[in-house]
């Protein structure tokens, strides 16, 4: 169980160091092929870039404008991959991109479009349609004047759940999950990594590694530096991504990618039932990666990207919540940060005990990058097994006919007294671990506080055994995002429940 990967061990055949996708679906490939694994984090699981990102699973339909044709085939393959395996918190998502002759014309769009319809291998989601905006229901939210729009397929992600779950799976197969542990430093002694880990109560550990893999993220240089290394052949560029979420701008479920005059695109995206989700900037970064914060400029950049497209203009004030990540991406010394690849590079050290740096990366082709991760490094582990996880659904992701609308219909079925909405939100978040979380629970009471939105202490509990949950930040913004649903005294309530 996760409650039992807390135990520091004292000597394992990789130390991951890094919380983030990269660093869990390593973990986890790692812990699959039979290698002893322990993962330290120096805050919470996705507590850092793989929670703020536009929750896409997607090949990047712009990156065919930079010739990243790799890039995009490997990325649309994985997304059939996700979208097989973790159904519950991956779901496909029609996107309706406007056309307006003055920005790209028709001819390049159809283009894109076509490859990327083909280039991947699509196997399940429908393909580019053309639609009339006057006539379309997907033209109703746009501003008058706008004839035609080219409807094309990608998946939602909730991204912090994808996180945990991986990490879930690797301590499911064996390996150490600490999560509020930094690594202090590491040192070469005598073929292995020796490295000091300090808890979040202050408490040292020791812990010997055959082989030491960074994916610090934004961090990766300074964990090289903790390691004693200083000098780094790949080079790393921090690029700030800012998005803004107001209330639910139009009906239906679709989504807008719009074009904007400086050509970078803009995301808007239905976002927890009544909220609309926009996002994201490009914008180059030099602070402390754990102090981002979307400023003025942003928020205004993001309201007037989008209000040039829809017929409801959207200003600042309608701003419910918003976040800020930085992406740590493989510096290619393009001009332009949104021109940077998001394609990932390797640096493997192997003059002495191997340590293994990740730069750049996107959340889609986080199960391929391990998978590459764990080839690089298989010459270091002769008896470790072959990949694994292409056909492996994540906890969760085996779900009855129907997915999780069938699940949710089938717990209500079940349980009378559970909302509907309740149902659908364990549904999409649990997948078939529903099921668990709910042993035993007979009625309402079972279920203990009700904390609002459907939030209870029983869910609260699973939480805070099974996903090292400690927060009610942890809880209300990376587990779920029902931090936009309770009021600021339930909040406490939590807290409190929390501390006691």
């Amino acid at each position: 169980m996760p409650s039992a990967s807390r135990a520091v061990p004292a000597e394992v055949d990789l130390l991951v160091v890094g919380g983030g996708v990269n660093g869990a679906g390593i973990a986890r490939d790692a812990a699959g092929r039979g290698l002893s694994v322990a993962l330290c984090e120096k805050g919470d699981l996705a507590g850092a870039t793989s929670s703020a990102s536009s929750k896409l699973v997607h090949g990047g339909l712009r990156y065919l404008e930079y010739g990243e044709f790799r890039l995009v085939r490997e990325a649309l393959r994985e997304r059939e991959v996700l979208l097989a395996n973790a159904r519950h918190i991956v779901r496909p998502l029609r996107f309706v991109l406007p056309h307006d002759a003055r920005l790209r014309p028709r001819w390049m769009i159809r283009a894109g479009l076509f490859l990327y319809d083909h280039i991947g291998g699509r196997r399940e989601l429908p393909g580019t349609e053309t639609v009339d905006c006057a006539r379309h229901p997907y033209g109703a939210p746009l501003r008058a004047g706008l004839r035609t729009a080219f409807v094309y397929s990608d998946c939602w992600v909730d991204d912090a759940r994808l996180v945990v779950l991986n990490a879930r799976d690797a301590a499911r197969r064996g390996a150490a999950i600490l999560t509020r542990t930094e690594l202090v430093a590491a040192r070469r002694v005598e073929g292995s990594w020796h490295a000091r880990l300090k808890r979040s109560d202050g408490r040292m550990h020791e812990l010997a590694a055959r082989i030491l893999v960074n994916a610090g993220g934004p961090w990766v240089t300074e964990v090289l530096h903790r390691c004693g290394l200083s000098e780094v052949k790949a080079e790393l560029r921090l690029v700030k991504g800012s998005h803004i979420v107001v209330p639910r701008l139009y009906d239906g479920a679709q989504a807008y990618l719009l074009q904007n005059d400086d050509r970078r695109v803009v995301f808007v995206l239905p976002f927890e039932q009544a909220f609309t989700l926009i996002g994201t900037t490009d914008i180059p970064y030099a602070g402390e990666p754990g102090r981002v914060a979307i400023d003025a400029a942003e928020t205004a950049y993001l309201c007037r990207a989008v209000s040039g497209w829809l017929a409801r203009p959207v200003t600042p004030a309608m701003m419910v919540w918003s976040y800020a990540g930085v992406r740590p991406l493989y510096d290619d010394h393009a001009k332009n940060a949104a021109a940077v690849t998001r394609d990932y590079v390797f640096n493997l050290d192997a003059a002495g005990a191997p340590v293994l740096s990740v730069f750049g990366g996107k959340i889609t082709t986080y199960r391929r990058l391990a998978e590459h991760a764990l080839e690089r490094l298989g010459k270091f582990l002769p008896g470790a097994g072959g990949p694994w996880t292409e056909a492996a659904p994540l906890p969760g992701g085996d779900l009855p006919p129907g997915g999780a609308p069938a699940l949710a219909a089938a717990l209500v079925a079940e349980r009378p007294w559970l909302a509907a909405a309740t149902a659908a939100r364990l549904a999409r978040s649990y997948g078939s671990e529903a099921l668990r979380l709910l042993d035993g629970v007979a009625g309402p009471a079972d279920l203990g506080r009700d904390f609002g939105a459907g939030l209870s202490a029983r869910e609260v509990d699973w939480l805070k055994a099974e996903e090292w949950a400690v927060s009610a930040e942890d809880i209300l913004w990376r587990r779920s995002k029902l931090g936009l649903h309770l009021a600021p005294d339930a909040v406490r309530a939590l807290e409190e429940y929390l501390q006691r």
